[in-house]
C-alpha cells in the first residue's frame, strides 16, 4: 500500500484521464451547433455523433477492451498507449474536412477514454489506503468535472470565432493529453496485481475471470446493483454532456454563448462540490444519507427546469445550482468508489469494463433516441423520462448502498466472497485489518457512532 503523499501524486496523474474523458465529450457538445451548420447536419447525423463519441458507444467499446487488458498485463500498459490513441483522435476532430472524419475522430476518442477510465479507476483504489479511497476517488470526480468547466469557460470566451474556436478547443486537449502521457508513463504498476500475478504464477493456478464473473452470484449481484445506479442517472447525465446546449439553444431559445456560459456555471459547482464534498466526506459519512441527498437534488432539478420551464431566469439558474452540486456527490462518484471495492483484484478492471459498456452503449441508444423525442414530443415530454431515470438510479442506490466505509479491499472481498478470491498475503492483511479495528472498537461512543453504515 502507497503512502498517502504517494498515492495522491499517483491520483493527480491518473485522474488528467479523466479530465480529458469529460473535456471531449463538452468541447464536441460545445461545438455541437456549429459543425451541424457547417456540414448540413441531419438530426440522424447529429445523434450518431453523440453515439459513437466518448459519451457513448465509442467509450463503451473501449471499456470493454481497457477493462480485460487491464486486468490481464497491468493497469501501466493502459497509460502507456491510451493516450497517444486519444491523440489521434482530437488531432482528426481538430483537422475535420467532412462528416465521416469528424465521426472518427470523435469515435478513436471515445475509445481512448473508455479504455482509459476502468483502469484509471482501479489504480487510485488499489494505491490508496483505507481511510483515503473515496478521497482519492474525488480527486479522480474533480478532474472530471473540472474538464467541462474549463472547457465551457473556453468555448465561451472562443465562441466569437465561431468553428474555428472549437477546432482550438480540440487542439488544447491534443496538448493536454501528450502532458498526461509524458506523466502516466512513469507510474509504477499497482502492487496489488502485482500480488495477484504472482502468486498465480507461483500456485499454478489459471483463473478465467469472466467464467466466475458471471457464475458468482455475489459478483452478479453487485453487477446489476451498480449498472443501475450509474445506467439510470447516466442517461440522464450523458444527454446533458452532449445536447444540453444544443436544448439550450433549440428548446430555450438562448445564444451558443449563454448555453455555454450555463453550463460553465453548472460544472464549476460540481467541481466544487466534487472537492468540498465528496472527497472531503466520503470517507467519514453516512453513505447511504450521502447518496440519497444527490440523488433527490438530481431528480429536483430537472423537475423545477422541466415544468417551470427555461423561460424564466429562476428555473434556470436553480437548474444549474441543484444539478451542478449533485453532479458532484452523486451517482458517478459513488459508482466510481463501489465499483473498485466490490469485485476481487482478478477482475476488478474487467467487471468496470464489463458496467461500463452497459452504461455507454445504453447512453449511445439515448442519444439517437433523445433528439427524436426532444424535436417531436417536445421538451416537456423528454425532461419527464429523464426524471423517471433519475428516481430509478436513488431509489436502487438508497436501498442496496453497500457497507465499505473504512474497509481494505482486502475486507470487502472476504466479507463478499469468503477467502477463495484472496491470496495468502492479502488473508494476512485482512486479518490484520480486522484485527486493528477490533482493537479500537470500544476506544469511544463517537467512534461506534461513525462506524454504524460500515
Amino acid at each position: 500500500m502507497a503512502s498517502e503523499k504517494s498515492s495522491l501524486k499517483s491520483t493527480v496523474r491518473v485522474s488528467i484521464t479523466n479530465f480529458l474523458d469529460s473535456g471531449s465529450i463538452v468541447a464536441g457538445a460545445s461545438g455541437l451547433t456549429l459543425w451541424t451548420q457547417h456540414f448540413g447536419l441531419s438530426s440522424f447525423q447529429v445523434g450518431l455523433l453523440g453515439a459513437l463519441s466518448a459519451n457513448a458507444f465509442g467509450a463503451a467499446l473501449g471499456a470493454l477492451i481497457g477493462g480485460p487488458l487491464s486486468d490481464k498485463f497491468g493497469r501501466k500498459l493502459i497509460y502507456t498507449y491510451d493516450m497517444l490513441v486519444y491523440m489521434l483522435g482530437t488531432i482528426l476532430v481538430m483537422f475535420a474536412v467532412s462528416f465521416p472524419m469528424l465521426l472518427a475522430g470523435f469515435l478513436i476518442t471515445g475509445l481512448a477514454v473508455g479504455a482509459g477510465v476502468p483502469a484509471s479507476w482501479t489504480y487510485i483504489s488499489e494505491t490508496s489506503q483505507n481511510d483515503n479511497r473515496a478521497k482519492n476517488i474525488g480527486v479522480s470526480q474533480f478532474a472530471w468535472s473540472l474538464g467541462p468547466a474549463v472547457i465551457f469557460i473556453l468555448g465561451t470566451i472562443l465562441a466569437p470565432m465561431g468553428l474555428l474556436g472549437n477546432r482550438i478547443l480540440f487542439g488544447l486537449l491534443t496538448v493536454i493529453a501528450f502532458v498526461a502521457w509524458l506523466l502516466q508513463r512513469g507510474l509504477g504498476e499497482s502492487k496489488a496485481w502485482q500480488d495477484r500475478k504472482a502468486y498465480e504464477k507461483s500456485s499454478g493456478e489459471k483463473s478465467h475471470p469472466y467464467h466466475t464473473l458471471f457464475s458468482n452470484k455475489t459478483s452478479l449481484k453487485w453487477l446489476f446493483f451498480l449498472i443501475g445506479v450509474y445506467m439510470f442517472w447516466n442517461l440522464v447525465a450523458g444527454a446533458m454532456g452532449f445536447f444540453m446546449p444544443y436544448v439550450y439553444e433549440t428548446a430555450g431559445g438562448l445564444s451558443n454563448q449563454e448555453a455555454n456560459m450555463l453550463q460553465a456555471v453548472l460544472w464549476i459547482l460540481t467541481a466544487v462540490a466534487t472537492y468540498f464534498g465528496f472527497a472531503k466526506y466520503g470517507d467519514r459519512a453516512n453513505h447511504r444519507i450521502f447518496f440519497f441527498v444527490g440523488a433527490a437534488m438530481a431528480a429536483a432539478s430537472w423537475i423545477i427546469l422541466t415544468y417551470a420551464g427555461m423561460a424564466q431566469s429562476w428555473s434556470l439558474w436553480a437548474f444549474v445550482a441543484l444539478w451542478g452540486i449533485s453532479a458532484g456527490i452523486g451517482a458517478q462518484a459513488w459508482y466510481a468508489l463501489w465499483a473498485t471495492e466490490l469485485f476481487p483484484t482478478q477482475f476488478r478492471a474487467g467487471s468496470q469494463g464489463v458496467m461500463f459498456f452497459v452504461v455507454r452503449a445504453s447512453a449511445g441508444v439515448w442519444s439517437i433516441i433523445f433528439p427524436a423525442i426532444l424535436s417531436n414530443l417536445g421538451f416537456t415530454v423528454a425532461g419527464t423520462f429523464m426524471i423517471g431515470l433519475l428516481l430509478v438510479s436513488l431509489v436502487i442506490g438508497t436501498i442496496w448502498t453497500p457497507k465499505t466505509r473504512g474497509k481494505s479491499l482486502e475486507e470487502i472481498t472476504r466479507e463478499q466472497y469468503g477467502d477463495e478470491f484472496l491470496t495468502d498475503d492479502e488473508k494476512s492483511k485482512a486479518d490484520r485489518d480486522t484485527a486493528a479495528k477490533g482493537k479500537g472498537a470500544g476506544s469511544s461512543v463517537a467512534q461506534q457512532m461513525m462506524n454504524l453504515d460500515k
